[in-house]
This record gives structure tokens, C-alpha cells and sequence, in this order.
């Protein structure tokens, strides 16, 4: 008996760090079924509050995890704003008082342009693939699809927003259909519906996707995508300031 022991507690590690793998890979399949090599696309964000609603309009780039540009179409009041990322950094331009904001880490976790997504949820700041640890926990079914359970645990080094992460991600085709986010207690504060699925252009996704404030009863903010296009060509150099202040 005592000689089966290593080996048996070998297997059960070679185990683990193989369904670690395994998970990983899945939200990455997932994450990158998404994003593509990079895309362009044309978004409708309406924000709901018990008493009123509000509707935002943005054409968003994006080039892998590395570059995202996002411009504001509508309203008139907000028309030109953008947000870009490079690597790690993140600058708003605002153009009714013509300046360039750098926004620091501790912006993150903060509301997006007053809706229920993070700043870090619209540009991707922090990675689910290289900042996270990633089991999976179970299986379920969403919207008639099989989904693993996957649960995102942050690296300790890693500068995260969420404490936690669990997401369903359907098993057949990667399509991500639930995540929850929980703050560094353990505590629920948001989740995220995907719904809606469409072939855009080739690609199998939801175009609707939900945020939902897990205390805030009749509070939600929706995006849908009206457009996407996948693996179109764009240079790095578009994503700069200069092209932040003028891009259509």
C-alpha cells in the first residue's frame, strides 16, 4: 500500500494540472471565438434604471487582447468620445474640453460611461486567460446548450478588478453565456447574460449581452451588437492618440 501511494498521488496531480489545462484552453476558445484575430463593430449600450433609460451608440475596433478602441456615436452630448487601450494603458478623450486622460489602474473597477460594465469589462484591461487560475467545477445547461462550469480564481500578482469569476461556457461551440463576478470577499455583485445567438458574418456568437447588478432590483445595462466583422486587417498604428481624437 505504501508503495502504490506516490504513484497514486502522481496520478492525482498529473490530474489536476491536466483538467487546469484543459479549463484554461476552454476560455480561451472562448474568449478568443469572441474576439477573433481582431474585429470592427457597431454597438447600441442602453442603460435601465427604475425610472428612466439611456441609450449609447459606439463603433469599437479591437486587434487581440493588446489594442481596443472604442468611439461614442450618440448621444450628441457624448458624440466623439473614445477610449483606447495599448498593452496595459488606457487613456479617455474628451473632446468637449479637448483633452487626453490617462486613467490609472485604480479607475478600473469603475462604472463605464454610467452603466453597470466596468471600465476594465469594455477595453479588457485584465486578461481571464493570463491573470486567472481555471478550474472547472461542474456542468449545466443554458438556453438548451451543455456548458461547463468554469471557476477564475486571480494570480497573486495579477491586478484584477474581481475576486472571482465563474462562467458558462457552452461546450459545443465556446460560446460564453453566463459569467458571474464576485468582489474579494465572495460576495455576487454582477452578472452577465448572453443571449441572442447569430451567425455575424461567419462567426457563431451572442450578440446580446446583459449586466445585471446582483443588489440593484430593476437595474441592468444591455449591449447589443448591431454589426461584427472577424480577422479584418488593422494596423497597430491605428491604435494611437492622435487616431483616438479623429477615427469615424
Amino acid at each position: 500500500m505504501k508503495k502504490n501511494l506516490p504513484l497514486f498521488c502522481l496520478f492525482l496531480l498529473a490530474s489536476a494540472f491536466l483538467q487546469a489545462q484543459d479549463a484554461g484552453e476552454i476560455v480561451k476558445k472562448a474568449l478568443d471565438n469572441f474576439r477573433g484575430k481582431s474585429s470592427k463593430s457597431t454597438i447600441t449600450m442602453k442603460i435601465i434604471r427604475p425610472g428612466w433609460s439611456r441609450e449609447i451608440r459606439m463603433k469599437a475596433w479591437s486587434k487581440g487582447d493588446k489594442y481596443s478602441l472604442i468611439k461614442i456615436l450618440a448621444p450628441a452630448r457624448d458624440k466623439g468620445v473614445a477610449y483606447l487601450k495599448v498593452g496595459k494603458e488606457i487613456w479617455n478623450w474628451q473632446p468637449s474640453i479637448e483633452r487626453t486622460i490617462k486613467l490609472p489602474p485604480s479607475m478600473m473597477g469603475q462604472s463605464w460611461m454610467g452603466s453597470d460594465f466596468t471600465n476594465d469589462d469594455l477595453v479588457r484591461e485584465s486578461s481571464e486567460v493570463r491573470d486567472y487560475t481555471h478550474r472547472i467545477i461542474g456542468s449545466d445547461t443554458l438556453q438548451g446548450r451543455e456548458c461547463w462550469k468554469i471557476e477564475l480564481i486571480p494570480k497573486e500578482d495579477a491586478a484584477v478588478v474581481w475576486g472571482k469569476i465563474i462562467m458558462w461556457i457552452s461546450k459545443k461551440d465556446y460560446l460564453e453565456l453566463r459569467a458571474e463576478f464576485y468582489d474579494e470577499d465572495g460576495t455576487l455583485v454582477n452578472i452577465m447574460k448572453a443571449s441572442d445567438i447569430k451567425n455575424m458574418h461567419g462567426r457563431i456568437i451572442p450578440v446580446r449581452l446583459e449586466m445585471i447588478p446582483a443588489d440593484k432590483p430593476g437595474q441592468k445595462t444591455v449591449i447589443v451588437y448591431e454589426d461584427i466583422v472577424f480577422d479584418i486587417p488593422i494596423p497597430d498604428s491605428f491604435f494611437s492618440l492622435q487616431n483616438m481624437k479623429k477615427v469615424r
